[in-house]
């Protein structure tokens, strides 16, 4: 889809909330970043998909607005979340900590700068903290300035891998102590993370732990920009993954086949690992082992396609895109 001036200045949000089964109380929450309490949409603003996973009990909304409109989007959705998500009565087998879990705001328009998105994060962590009492968030990529530590290394700090995170024994770098209804929230900013979710036909989760650690970024040999789980998932195993965009240019040697996807932002080149090399590496470890593929998910969209559909639903009128997309082809 042809750029245009609309999406100059846009940028995303892949709110991530810790409720999948009560599809209705999602969708609630998607149409509290599209509306005001008294019904008026929010001009500018659309929510592009709905990602519900049930085993997972975890879904992902993806709204986009420009720079200048995010941030009331994104505390209306977050106040309306925390009033119908209690964490004391969640289960569900991925990890999480939060009601709302994680909000990481991506740049998609030529004219966002790496600091109008930090910005809108820190504005976003005071501004649930402040809204909502009793919540706390913590601070990743761009928006914990100066380390800009990455969301799996502030994950993997504040316990959100283990099975019972304690609490009690948390720092936030905003607002009290995580309280046991809300849990703690992620905020932060950066180029455009993608999730691609491959299966494999098997319920052998060490093996598919073997293969997450065979592909993640910090494994030599592994796949740059790739942080990877493996749970249980539907009666076989989900390699899921985060997909993050890279500064520069892919390596050589994994630029054969399909093209990674390249964008800029203020000038620097990024590119992430394309999802048919993601899925092509499991296929590979897990047939080694005799173990097929069942198949591969991506939760929303790639960074391009992102932008390509937000500035469709953004000149059409549409605000819940979610129910339109199934009947558009781009």
């Amino acid at each position: 889809m042809a750029s245009s001036s609309l999406g100059r200045r846009l940028v995303a949000c892949l709110l991530n909330v810790s409720e999948a089964r009560r599809k209705d109380l999602v969708e609630t929450v998607a149409k509290a970043a599209l509306y005001n309490t008294e019904g008026v949409r929010r001009e500018g603003t659309t929510v592009l998909n709905i990602f519900n996973d049930y085993d997972y009990n975890r879904s992902v909304i993806t709204i986009v607005s420009s720079i200048d409109s995010i941030r009331e989007a994104i505390l209306c959705a977050c106040e309306k979340a925390c009033g119908l998500i209690d964490m004391q009565t969640h289960t569900g087998v991925h990890p999480c900590m939060g009601a709302v879990d994680l909000i990481p705001i991506y740049p998609l328009g030529e004219e966002v700068r790496a600091e109008d998105c930090t910005k809108e994060a820190l504005a976003v962590a005071q501004g649930l903290t402040e809204r909502v009492q009793g919540t706390s968030a913590f601070l990743f990529g761009w928006a914990d300035f100066p380390l800009q530590r990455g969301l799996a290394h502030r994950r993997k700090e504040m316990g959100w891998f283990k099975k019972t995170p304690d609490l009690r024994a948390i720092r936030a770098d905003v607002g009290p102590q995580p309280q046991k209804r809300f849990g703690l929230t992620g905020v932060g900013a950066g180029p455009y993370v993608m999730n691609c979710n491959v299966t494999i036909d098997t319920q052998d989760v060490s093996l598919g732990r073997s293969i997450a650690k065979a592909i993640r970024e910090s494994t030599p040999g592994g796949l740059p920009g790739v942080q990877v789980l493996a749970l249980p998932h539907g009666g076989a195993v989900e390699i899921a993954c985060n997909v993050e965009s890279v500064k520069g240019t892919p390596p050589d040697h994994l630029t054969a086949g399909e093209p990674w996807p390249s964008f800029s932002i203020g000038g620097e080149s990024y590119c992430h690992a394309p999802a048919s090399l993601i899925t092509a590496r499991v296929a590979e470890l897990a047939g080694r082992q005799g173990v097929s593929m069942k198949g591969t998910a991506l939760v929303g969209f790639t960074p391009r396609d992102c932008r390509g559909l937000a500035e469709y639903a953004l000149s059409q009128g549409i605000a819940e895109f979610w129910k339109e997309q199934r009947r558009i082809r781009m």
